[in-house]
């Protein structure tokens, strides 16, 4: 038999979309700190911010109160969702014009399975660097994008040379190039995880490839399987065109565990407006079928309680964590909440655009 043609996946993700329309409609906000979000007295947090905003330590997800004392000159404005979706359904048909396998991660995110695509000499490379000259061209903003072998890999690439950069990661280079990352790049490894691998003397994929399955599944749960995987680069998951959004949720990572329930009821409350903003952007309320709120707690152990709903319901998703937390009644982790979508709601098509 022949060899395998190996895999050639593209991720495109727009740098600092959302602010990135903003400047682009108006270039006297061009240099300036700048992020659109949530106004601070009103609880808001961060959508994205400009790189000049990121110098100040200002990131994505972050209270607008926090970014604001770290960033006094910051301007955030809110967001213009119409905007935004007109310009991401530009760049979606600008990435459609090269496959038909375009898997939209969000807005201004996607993954590109160019395979045996016969443009650009088929060269997964080129096909890069055309559409991103196209974006820049067509739509008026720029778009970071790697080139590699499977969809771990294209993502971290499409970060390596941000923004507006290009990184290939070559078949032949991949297994020294993930050998050498911080484990820190791994999917999935947030600071409290890394910290625990760091305390186990693991700060490299190549270290981290020296625990057994077992192992990592002792110290991880069901995770360790994929810490196993990735720290090889081993991703199989296809680019899926036909992904449909079945659930919106939230969920942060605490570095400090959460001992009591009263500390997690105080988190979830944050939880449940940031929740309710993002069902919102969707359009998503008519069609919210069930609540859920998920637990990860210190021992890696974690549980999911649920409920049927129409409504989200603030004191549904308390119960719901005080069920989940009584399972346990150990220090949390982990904190998230998040509905269910009816069956129903993919015949609207609002996965992330509207028509």
């Amino acid at each position: 038999m022949p060899p395998s043609v190996p895999n050639k996946i593209i991720h495109c993700d727009c740098d600092c979309f959302y602010a990135a329309i903003e400047m682009r409609d108006d270039p006297s906000l061009r240099g300036i700190p700048l992020a659109v979000g949530g106004q601070p007295s009103q609880r808001g947090v961060i959508a994205t911010c400009n790189y000049e905003a990121r110098a100040f330590g200002v990131r994505s997800a972050m209270p607008s109160s926090q970014a604001l004392k770290l960033c006094p000159a910051l301007l955030i404005l809110p967001p213009s969702m119409e905007r935004y979706r007109t310009a991401s359904r530009q760049i979606m048909a600008i990435y459609r014009d090269y496959t038909d396998l375009v898997e939209p991660l969000s807005l201004d995110e996607a993954y590109l399975d160019v395979t045996g695509v016969d443009r650009c000499q088929g060269s997964g490379t080129l096909i890069a660097r055309e559409i991103r000259a196209r974006v820049a061209r067509d739509v008026g903003i720029t778009v970071s994008a790697g080139v590699a072998p499977n969809k771990f890999l294209a993502k971290i690439a499409s970060d390596w040379r941000k923004p507006d950069g290009l990184f290939v990661i070559h078949p032949r280079e991949a297994d020294a190039f993930v050998s050498a990352l911080p484990v820190e790049k791994l999917f999935g490894v947030g600071k409290v995880t890394a910290a625990r691998l760091h305390e186990l003397g693991v700060k490299t994929c190549g270290e981290l490839r020296g625990w057994s399955k077992l192992d990592l599944h002792r110290q991880f749960g069901s995770f360790g399987q994929r810490l196993f995987d990735l720290c090889r680069g081993i991703d199989t998951r296809r680019v899926n065109p036909d992904q449909e959004r079945k659930s919106i949720s939230v969920e942060t990572t605490y570095v400090h565990d959460l001992r009591t329930l009263d500390d997690c009821r105080r988190e979830l409350g944050v939880l449940i407006e940031q929740l309710a903003r993002r069902i919102e952007r969707n359009d998503a309320g008519a069609w919210i079928h069930k609540l859920f709120v998920k637990l990860r707690f210190d021992d890696f152990s974690r549980t999911t309680a649920e409920c049927v709903s129409a409504t989200l319901d603030a004191a549904q998703c308390l119960q719901l964590l005080a069920t989940g937390f009584k399972r346990r009644s150990r220090p949390v982790r982990l904190l998230g909440v998040g509905v269910r979508l009816a069956d129903d709601a993919a015949m609207r098509q609002f996965k992330l655009f509207d028509d």
